[in-house]
Parts: C-alpha cells; structure tokens; sequence
C-alpha cells in the first residue's frame, strides 16, 4: 500500500483525492490489515465533494508533498466519503463529540488497526494558525503517543468503545406524552430569532423539521408566535443570500445571523426538505414568494441535478475557479458592482436597488444577490426583474461551474422524490409527478436487489449496502405515490421495503431499528438513533411510514411496531425533543390522521375537483384514499360503510373514530379541512 488508491474508486469526493501525494486508501479489511501488520495508527479522513473546508485541509495538506510524507511514514491513511458511507462517518462523529469537541467536515480521527477511536478532530491547518496546532506537529504528537504512550491510548480507546455501545442500549421509558408536540413548541419558540428568523443564532441552519413542528402548533392553534416564528423564519431564507435568486435553490446554511453568506454548497436533501416545507406553508397562506421559491427550486433540480436516467444527484460544489486558475468559495455565484452594470445597462440602477448590489459589496468586496431588505415588488417589476436575472443568469453559466457530485444516493432521492409528488399534488404539476415517478422506478429497478435496496451509485458502481435511511425514505416516497396515482405497486413496494426492514435491522431485544442491517460489514459498533441530523433519522421517518401503512391498510402490526419505536427512544426524546422533531411530527400522525376518504373514479371530474381541494390544503396529518363505489376499506376505517350521495362524488372527512357528514360540495370540503387552526 505504497500508492494512492483512490484512483480505483467512484465517488467524485475520493476522486478529488487520488492525485494527492498522500498514499491514500479506501475503508476496508485490506487498509486496517495493513496497519496491524505495519503497526501503524490509522488517520480516518471523512468529507465530501461541497465540502469548502475540506477543501481547505486538502490544498493545505494533503497536496503537500512534505505534510503527504509524514503522513505516509507515521500512518495508514484512509478516506472515507461521508455521503457514501454515513456508517463509518455516523461512528466517528459520535466519537469526537464524546471528545468534547464540535463535530464537521472534514473529519479526522485517529483509530486503531482494529478500527477504534483514540482522538481526533476536524480541521487542521497547515500551517499553525486560527489557535490550532499545525497538522503536522499533531501528527507526530499523536504517533509518539501511540508509540510510546499505549496505555493512554488502550485508556481512551476503551472509553470511546464503551461509550459507543451504550449510545444504542435504550432503556424503557414508557410512552410519550401525548401533548408532546406542543411542549415542544413552547420550548422551542424561545429559541427563535423573530428579528431575522430561523432559530438559534450564527451560523443558521434551516431546521426544516422544527420550523414543521412550529407551525403544526400553529395550526393546532397552540400560540400566534409558532405560525410567527415560521413565516419570519422562511421569507428570510426565501430573501437572503442563502437562495440561488438566479437559478433556485438554497445553500446548506448561513455564517451569519441574516441568511446573507451562505456557505455555497447546495446539497438535495436540504432543497427536499425545504420544497416540501414551503408547500406545506403555501397550501396556508397561498404565498406567491412561496410558490415562485418552490417552482424556481424544482426548476434547479430539473437542470442542474438530474442524471440522465432520471434519478438526482448529490450536491453542487461550494467552490470554484474564480477565472484566475485559483477554486474559491462561491465564485460561481457573486457579482461585483461593474459586473452588474455591464450586463444590465440602463436598467442595473434598478436591478441594484432590489438586489443590495453596491460598489463596495456585501461580502468580501463583492455582492451575493439578495432582497432581505427590499421586499415585494408589484407585478411589472417583478417582471422587469424577472428578465434582468435571466440576463445575469445567461452569463453566469458562461463561468466555471462548480464541481458536481453525480451520485445517486437512495435516502437523498427518497426525500427529492416525496418532495416532487408532494410540491405537484399541490401545484397541479403533473411533470413533477413524472419526474418523481422517473426516479423512483429508476432506483427501485437498478439500485436493489430484489427487496434489499443499495445505498450509493455512479457510473455503474454501486455500494452494496443500505442503511435504515434509505427504506424509511423510500417507502416515505412510494407511500407518497400510491396517494398521487392511486397505483398499489406503490402500496405493495412500501411494504415489501418495510418488511425488509423488519428483517434485517429491528433489534428485537430493545427495539428501534439500527442504522445498519444484520448482515452488514461488521464495524465496531452497530449504531442505532432517532436523532435527525442534517437528514431526517430512518427511525423517525420510519413512525409516519408505518403511521401510514397502518390507517391505509387497517393492520394493527404495523401501529404496534410505531408505538415500539417511539417508547424505545422516549428517553431520548423527553430530555432532547428539538432534536427529533421529525418523530415528534409523525407520532402526531400515527396519533391523531385526518382521513379523507373520496368515493368515486379518479376520471371523474367531480373527483378530480375533489382532489384538487385536498391537496390544495394545508393537512399535515392528511390520509387519502380514493375508492370506486362499492369498493371497501379497512374494517376498522372510520369510514368503512360509507357510500356515495345519489350517485355523486362524495367526500367523508374523519379524525379519530369520528366522521363528518357526507360532502358533495367542494366550499363544504374546503371549509372542513382548512379552518383557522386545527
């Protein structure tokens, strides 16, 4: 393992790497072999392709032929795509954190030839800098300390391994309050920036999932300031620099309290969750930012981010080449003041003043586009800027773009495609729902082997594995297709997936499902979580799949298996519930569905119109089922027996055991499934 092996490997992250002098190799028996034989300490390097700081570390570092040679000496060294394996990466981070320190890309740890923590960190400079050792001055600290100092790594070592096993035992804590979802709430309004939104202060992430359970407060008719706290909260993202105002999208997250600097990555999960979000609060207030933000968004993904199968892509680089040769934190997408009026002429004066376009810029000389303070233009001008930003977009495709990371990852996909469906249901956008349908065949028919899904592929590689992400988002996906098309392959794949699930990741002692499945690689630790981090946990998103299977199929199992969750991880919920707000949503669900039942064909326009209410109102707990006259549901469905007014499309809205009149008249169904708050 004299050489850089990474040029063997698929994914772009590694790939960026290959030509690194660092005798790089990928995660595997073979490199920690090694290291046992050469008795050698592993460094554990884990990033990803839009990561900037990696790429800091890497031009820093790992292009550096002295720094490669101390690394090559001293160590094993091993990269690892975090976005490929979430596995490895999800072990290492809890480890570090478990150090005290902060956890983030990249990461770098210190492991033993068996694969156990010992130390490590994030970045570090090269040279010293930003009160940080230099990299190299850690590297022959750590290694002397490996050498010399055995019992205090088998000390640490220990410790890092005990604790890591503890994290998945659980320990019976009963059932979750029902209320919980509005003590939440209260806790968490008193985290929220109601001057600048978001929640929290620098650097500010979305948190798409507590700004959901802020507003299903809201609509619970909890408190004025939940509905307030979300609507501050999103038209400052819709405004701010985080947003792509030329071509869609949003950035991963904010340095700054204003959501004006973004850091430049644009990764599809976040775009996922923000589309369905902005959905949710367009079908409330009908919000034409909302709308135009969520048609720009899927307008981005449509051109920037799909393969040619059909399927969507990762993410797009932070940086790029700025003109000069040098890669620079979003360059790609600033403008400076002579810029603007050189493409724009007599019209950049106004283009200027809606768009915080200055000679001396707002950010490092230069100007990120955005309309924080200028707010809503009436239709002429939003029309006139309209064609001013097609202008610089023509332009802007003419520089180097940033790097993209093409590989198709199923949870990530899960997430764009319920988002499609969802976003098209309400839009009345059938090509979205086509996109979504394209992607989901796509995945299912090329990345599974019959009812095992695999995680990651490109250029026609795959990684044979899956988490528990990748069935709870899919299943989340089809479920969210058998309601568009009425289609029961939908229905049957959901839960052929679930079932695998069930099989191969359910701890049967303790209940929850692991991240990862029984026959997986064996690492050292079998991790098992509800905590949502950047993308929603597998187990929480795994409460509304069942939630859904359960009111749609009348099969207890499967609101047993629910319920088994939530108790598995209650303890961790009651003493931290911010951070799964996503299981907290779906036990609302499991808990307390809205059931719209419609009887009739769906070619039927009366039914036609019928579904164009429902997916037009703001229902978060929404279950639909459309059935022909005649046919039957589930024998404990509220609504089982129920049939057709004089021949008419017929509408029954249930909560609980409880059904409502019948509804031949589309304001009556309005007015049942949208009132004030719920």
């Amino acid at each position: 393992m004299d050489r850089n092996n990474l040029d063997r490997e698929s994914s772009p992250y590694l790939l960026q790497h290959r030509d690194n002098p660092v005798h790089w190799q990928a995660w595997g028996p073979e490199a920690l072999a090694h290291a046992k034989a050469e008795n050698k300490p592993v460094l554990l390097s884990v990033g990803y392709a839009a990561c900037h700081w990696c790429h800091v570390m890497a031009h820093e570092s790992f292009e550096d032929p002295e720094v490669a040679a101390v690394m090559n000496e001293l160590f094993v060294n091993i990269k690892v795509d975090r976005e490929e394996r979430p596995d490895i990466d999800s072990i290492y981070q809890a480890a570090l954190a478990m150090l005290g320190q902060q956890g983030g890309w990249p990461l770098t740890m210190f492991l033993t030839a068996d694969g156990e923590p010992f130390w490590g960190g994030t970045y570090f400079p090269t040279p010293s800098r930003y009160g940080r050792p230099a990299f190299t001055d850690v590297l022959k600290g750590v290694y002397e300390t490996y050498q010399t100092a055995r019992d205090k790594v088998d000390q640490n070592r220990t410790a890092l391994t005990d604790a890591l096993q503890r994290m998945s035992v659980k320990e019976a804590a009963g059932d979750l309050s029902p209320n919980l979802g509005d003590v939440a709430a209260k806790a968490l309004i008193r985290q929220v920036d109601f001057r600048f939104g978001g929640i929290g202060q620098a650097p500010k992430f979305p948190h798409v999932p507590d700004l959901e359970l802020l507003w299903r407060a809201h609509l619970r008719g909890l408190d004025d300031d939940c509905g307030r706290a979300v609507l501050v909260s999103a038209g400052a993202m819709a405004q701010g620099g985080i947003y792509d105002h030329l071509r869609g999208g949003w950035a991963r997250y904010s340095v700054d309290a204003y959501w004006l600097v973004p850091h430049f990555e644009k990764m599809l999960y976040d775009n996922a969750q923000l589309i369905d979000l902005y959905t949710m609060l367009w079908q409330s207030t009908r919000s034409d930012l909302f709308r135009q933000r969520i048609a720009e968004t899927v307008g981005w993904v449509f051109a920037e981010m799909t393969t040619a199968d059909g399927a969507f892509c990762s993410s797009l680089d932070a940086d790029s080449d700025d003109g000069s040769g040098h890669a620079e934190e979003g360059a790609f997408y600033v403008w400076t003041v002579d810029e603007i009026e050189g493409l724009l002429g007599d019209d950049a004066a106004f283009f200027k003043e809606w768009y915080d376009v200055t000679p001396g810029g707002n950010w490092e000389g230069k100007t990120i586009l955005n309309r924080s303070a200028s707010g809503a233009a009436d239709e002429a001008d939003e029309q006139r800027l309209a064609a001013l930003r097609e202008v610089l977009l023509t332009d802007r495709a003419k520089r180097p773009r940033p790097g993209l990371d093409d590989k198709v990852l199923a949870d990530w996909n899960g997430l764009m495609i319920h988002a499609l469906i969802k976003a098209g249901l309400a839009f009345n956008e059938s090509s979205w729902i086509d996109a979504g349908q394209r992607a989901f065949r796509w995945i299912a028919e090329t990345m599974a082997d019959g009812d095992r899904l695999w995680h990651s592929t490109r250029e026609g590689r795959y990684v044979k594995i899956a988490m528990i992400d990748d069935y709870a988002a899919m299943a989340r996906a089809a479920l969210a297709l058998f309601e568009a098309t009425g289609d029961s392959g939908y229905l049957a794949r959901a839960r052929a997936w679930v079932a695998t699930a069930d099989r191969h990741y359910w701890d049967g002692d303790q209940g929850g499902y692991f991240f990862t499945a029984d026959d997986a690689e064996a690492l050292i630790v079998r991790t098992k979580t509800a905590i949502d981090n950047a993308t929603p946990s597998g187990n929480a998103v795994m409460v509304g799949v069942l939630a859904r299977l359960y009111h749609l199929t009348g099969e207890t199992a499967y609101r047993d298996r629910a319920e088994a969750i939530a108790r598995t991880f209650a303890g961790d919920v009651t003493k931290n519930p911010f951070a799964h707000a996503v299981l907290i949503n779906n036990l609302e669900l499991l808990h307390q569905a809205i059931q719209v039942v419609l009887i009739g064909t769906r070619d039927d326009d009366g039914i036609h119109a019928m579904l164009r209410t429902v997916h037009e109102s703001c229902v978060p707990n929404l279950l639909l089922s459309v059935i022909e006259p005649g046919e039957d549901l589930p024998s404990g469905h509220p609504a089982s027996g129920k049939t057709q007014v004089d021949g008419k499309p017929t509408a029954y809205v249930c909560e609980g055991p409880v059904c409502s009149l019948p509804i031949t008249v589309l304001d009556q169904l309005s007015d049942v499934l949208s009132p004030p708050t719920r």
